[in-house]
């Protein structure tokens, strides 16, 4: 059960962290304007809230580990807004970090 909520506070983490970057993008670079670059802004400010709450207590390794979901994320995410096509080395560099995520968050620790 702890794994899941884990797993789930980073999919929420990558929603606010890369839907606001994004945000921040268009009311910048397709000068879209402010009110989407402080929806943006605010988003941000939710994924800091989000990384927060994972039941791991050290901040290095959720935000390493959380590292390799947000690559992953960032191409589906780019996959889905902006009709990217990621190739077949940035899906193996997605799966490479995702597995680094899972073994720094999730392999078993002599505690």
């Amino acid at each position: 059960m702890v794994t899941a909520r884990s797993l789930t506070l980073f999919v929420l983490a990558a929603l606010f962290e890369i839907g606001g970057a994004w945000l921040v993008w268009q009311g910048v670079r397709e000068h879209r304007g402010w009110i989407w670059i402080g929806g943006g802004v605010l988003a941000l400010g939710v994924y800091g809230l989000v990384a927060t709450l994972q039941p791991d207590a050290e901040f290095g390794r959720v935000l390493a580990a959380y590292g390799g979901v947000f690559v992953a994320g960032s191409l589906a995410w780019g996959m889905v807004a902006d009709g990217y096509r990621p190739d077949r080395w940035d899906v193996i560099g997605a799966l490479v970090c995702l597995a680094g995520m899972a073994l720094i968050m999730y392999a078993p620790r002599g505690r």
